[in-house]
């Protein structure tokens, strides 16, 4: 996979220069910013790494593109997943661009036949990906999976939280935080956010800002609904000597309660 030198990204869509949104939508450079990434054309991307692609297909492509973000992702991830099945997953797993790697992540979800272990696995080196923007996708493309089989989840994710990775670490609390952005809401997390412990626990000291921002915002989520059981765990934690780290996501997860 071919990595592009750093750039200054842009984060507004009528700034970024012509020549510089043709390589993204040509994907002969990543993304640098979330800006960047929503505003490439998916449907010129697609016939860039895909040109064997039927016109049929890419009517399809077309309208897909006419949804949201998410949609559009979906929606372009199914139609290469049914044309191409796992060659095609393979394909965009090396592909040098972030949003082709990202439709992998949600090929990786819409797979049949897989049960939670293997998805899990087979979302891991995506999930562990050098780019931002793939790693948010990796947690979106499998969520659903996660929340229908909960405490399984629960189960697997927990020795993801030990992982070397800050990466895998961080995606074992940011896959099920129970509002999440731009996902649906995990109702079961909502009403008893004790569930995600085994998870929630081994991560509350971890030395990276950003696991520590996930475990936060975990927490910041579950305020919203049970207000008490979030001040009282980091209260626990507080206690006997807290690590800055402990103490820097115990500020942030109530920083809507102060």
């Amino acid at each position: 996979m071919s990595i592009s030198p750093p750039r200054k990204g842009y984060t507004r869509t009528a700034d970024i220069p012509l020549d510089i949104l043709q390589d993204l939508s040509q994907g002969i450079i990543p993304s640098a910013t979330l800006t960047e990434g929503l505003a490439l054309d998916q449907s010129q991307l697609l016939r860039t790494v895909f040109p064997e692609l039927s016109k049929q297909a890419m009517n399809a492509v077309e309208a897909a593109c006419q949804l949201g973000i998410l949609k559009r992702m979906q929606g372009i991830s199914a139609l290469l997943l049914n044309e191409f099945g796992a060659e095609g997953i393979n394909r965009c797993r090396e592909h040098g661009s972030d949003t082709v790697r990202g439709w992998a992540c949600f090929m990786t979800g819409a797979q049949t036949g897989l049960n939670l272990q293997t998805r899990l696995a087979h979302i891991q080196p995506l999930a562990d990906d050098e780019h931002f923007g793939v790693r948010e996708w990796a947690w979106m493309a499998v969520r659903p999976h996660l929340a229908q089989d909960l405490r399984t989840a629960i189960d697997y994710l927990t020795a993801w939280t030990s992982s070397p990775s800050e990466r895998v670490r961080r995606f074992a609390s940011e896959a099920i935080r129970p509002r999440g952005v731009w996902c649906s809401h995990i109702t079961e997390l909502k009403q008893r956010p004790e569930l995600a412990l085994p998870i929630l626990l081994p991560l509350h000291a971890d030395p990276s800002v950003y696991v520590q921002d996930s475990v936060a915002n975990w927490l910041n989520d579950a305020a919203k609904d049970q207000p008490v059981w979030v001040s009282e765990l980091c209260g626990q934690w507080l206690q006997d000597k807290p690590t800055d780290a402990t103490r820097r996501i115990c500020q942030r997860a109530l920083r809507n309660l102060r």
